[in-house]
């Protein structure tokens, strides 16, 4: 239903990497999990005064929360969706982070008031009403959850959004919770077993990991978080697709919400080329990251020398450093020869998993340069790597 809906409300949907078209997207989810939510509310409501079931009433008021949550994906999208303004010159793309951050709130909050009332039923335990209508709603319940949680995680896929993605992962948390609820009924139905307040007590801690999770999942986008292995190498295609880089390194992405994210490079460029040519081929390389994957890109030219004698002593010295670490790398390598010795000029790359201080790093590079070569000297720096 909603593909259908978005094919025929959406202006060129498949274009997904367009503002309009993300933010329409996210108003017509958003719009469908009002109606199914409060859909949803009214049946399980009724159902659970009839019954004095505790856990179908918490149930149903978590599918009010729900109704809010989309409410206020829509608004985010909506406010996300507005242009950069002087006071805001990347956009308002972040507010996406923050309504799905308020999402995950309410449904962690959703959760403890559920629990506490659970709880509460435990030490003052009430008889439950038995129902066909019961069991139908609740099941009904269980699969329109599922086909919401289908819907928010395609989309949200389809245009990366963390606020559906979040959204998604809320309706399977219902979905697993409503089902708990069906199950712990019909055991009551035919056991003597009353089992209902221990039942809203497991779907309140499910509701907690849930929310959680989905916290998590939005707070690292704003905290600032690594971008994605497939985008870095969609960036490193695109420029080494152009002959005159003959390396990429110090990648930065900078993400202030979908569709809004700013990169910056250094490529490796040979020393002894054109200046001119060098030039307009990295300007032709931004314009092309800027065309396919939407990004704006500033990239920093660092000629290199591009001799075999250089590469072959890069090449010793690439293999010294690995033994100290393998997951460091090299790059702006040269040297500069003297009457006593060589100063071997490099860069080494330590990621943040590499247990080793800056300096602790460098001396041992230092001293593993100086086990391949005893007339070489090693002029390292220790850079980090903002990328996985």
């Amino acid at each position: 239903m909603i593909e259908f809906l978005s094919r025929l409300l959406i202006r060129d949907a498949a274009n997904v990497k367009d503002a309009r078209v993300r933010e329409s997207y996210g108003i017509l989810c958003g719009i469908a999990g009002i109606f199914f939510n409060l859909l949803l509310f009214a049946g399980k409501l009724t159902v659970g005064l009839l019954s004095g079931s505790i856990s179908i009433v918490a149930d149903a008021f978590n599918n009010v929360s729900d109704a809010g949550s989309s409410c206020i994906t829509l608004v985010g999208f909506r406010l996300a969706g507005q242009k950069p303004d002087p006071d805001h010159p990347f956009g308002h793309g972040r507010i996406e982070y923050l309504s799905g951050l308020i999402v995950s709130m309410l449904i962690v909050l959703m959760g403890f008031e559920l629990g506490k009332s659970s709880v509460e039923r435990i030490f003052s335990p009430e008889k439950t009403v038995f129902s066909l209508t019961t069991v139908i709603i609740l099941g009904v319940s269980v699969l329109v959850k599922l086909y919401m949680a289908f819907y928010n995680r395609r989309i949200g896929k389809k245009i990366g959004s963390a606020a559906m993605m979040a959204t998604a992962t809320d309706s399977v948390s219902d979905s697993i919770a409503t089902s708990v609820v069906l199950l712990c009924t019909l055991i009551a139905r035919f056991t003597s077993l009353e089992l209902d307040a221990y039942c809203g007590l497991a779907v309140s801690v499910i509701i907690l990991i849930a929310g959680i999770r989905s916290a998590m999942d939005t707070v690292n986008p704003l905290l600032g978080q690594p971008p994605e292995e497939e985008f870095v190498r969609e960036i490193e295609t695109i420029v080494r697709a152009d002959p005159s880089v003959v390396g990429i390194h110090d990648l930065v992405v900078h993400d202030y919400g979908p569709g809004r994210r700013m990169i910056s490079l250094h490529a490796e460029v040979p020393a002894d080329g054109d200046i001119l040519e060098l030039h307009d081929a990295i300007d032709n390389i931004e314009n092309r990251l800027k065309r396919e994957l939407s990004c704006e890109a500033v990239i920093h030219m660092d000629p290199v020398s591009t001799g075999e004698n250089i590469a072959e002593a890069k090449r010793a010295v690439l293999d010294r450093v690995r033994e100290s670490d393998e997951r460091i790398t090299i790059h702006d390598f040269r040297m500069g020869e003297g009457p006593t010795h060589t100063n071997v000029i490099f860069d080494a790359v330590a990621p943040f998993t590499v247990p080793l201080s800056d300096t602790e790093a460098a001396e041992r590079i230092r001293a593993k340069v100086k086990e391949e070569n005893p007339n070489w000297f090693a002029v390292v720096q220790i850079d980090k790597s903002y990328v996985k």
